[in-house]
């Protein structure tokens, strides 16, 4: 006899079991092990481990030593904040107020998987020069903006987000994993400022830093001009103030000390070391 058939409730489908464990995943940043699993879904510890394993299979979740993690296919469908427009009306006068202030050509954009996504471009004559537009998007490697992001991500998610698509595209892209960590540990060192100089398009320089909130970074601003200009370490400090103004527009209850920081696991100290490790063996 079923347990439909003796008044019981029916056993939860492949879907609704699924959907358990992936509601597990409530932080982006989650390292949840298999008993944590099972004990949170209520899910046999066999049972856990089984549709564990297709999901690790079919990228939305990977397997980490802290134990299991959002995957690529998950990370690229989420975000901090979903509702974009409300990221543009609280950014949009400040950077106009920027670029007034500076004459720079600035940016608005969101993580998406490893690019950027240009929510805004804000800038006079010398805009055309810059290949970027709105919706369009930019390799998150290889741009000011995309870099201040990543910074903020958990180390694992970034080398998730980051390995084997690293592509250059100039001859200052940075294409090595671990050059690009140990370049998202000097932005962190420097408060969230990250500076790119031809990496994207040669000529032109920019400094980004990320608009954060409770969850992370939730966007990123840059301020662009030709390198033959000079530094723009003295347009730093503005654009660091103007990403902070922003997330306190966005996130009004959340002091900037509140904001998470980011922890470096055991297992992402091994993966960093077998890099170390290969780059002296060639």
């Amino acid at each position: 006899m079923t347990q439909e058939s003796s008044g019981g409730s029916a056993p939860p489908s492949m879907i609704e079991r699924m959907t358990l464990i992936m509601e597990a995943f409530g932080d982006r940043s989650a390292r949840l092990r298999l008993d944590e699993i099972a004990a949170c879904t209520g899910l046999p510890r066999s049972t856990s481990h089984r549709i564990l394993e297709q999901l690790v299979r079919l990228g939305w979740l990977r397997h980490t030593q802290g134990g299991y993690a959002l995957g690529q296919r998950a990370l690229q469908l989420g975000g901090s904040v979903s509702d974009h427009a409300e990221v543009r009306a609280a950014a949009v006068p400040l950077l106009e107020e920027l670029h007034a202030n500076t004459g720079k050509i600035i940016h608005l954009g969101i993580l998406d998987f490893a690019d950027v996504v240009y929510l805004d471009k804000i800038g006079g004559k010398g805009a055309a020069a810059l290949p970027s537009r709105v919706g369009g998007r930019a390799p998150a490697h290889a741009v000011s903006l995309g870099k201040a992001m990543l910074a903020w991500l958990p180390p694992e998610e970034a080398d998730t987000l980051l390995e084997g698509g690293m592509k250059a595209r100039t001859h200052n892209t940075i294409t090595n994993l671990m050059v690009m960590h140990q370049e998202l540990r000097r932005i962190r060192g420097r408060h969230g400022l990250a500076f790119e100089r031809d990496e994207y398009v040669v000529g032109i320089s920019c400094v980004g830093a990320a608009v954060r909130g409770p969850d992370g970074a939730v966007a990123g601003i840059s301020l662009c001009g030709e390198t033959s200009a000079g530094p723009l370490d003295r347009y730093a400090p503005l654009v660091l103030d103007v990403a902070k103004r922003i997330s306190l527009r966005l996130f009004p209850e959340t002091s900037p000390d509140d904001m998470p920081s980011t922890v470096w696991s055991d297992g992402m100290m091994e993966r960093i070391l077998s890099l170390l490790d290969d780059d002296t063996l060639m």
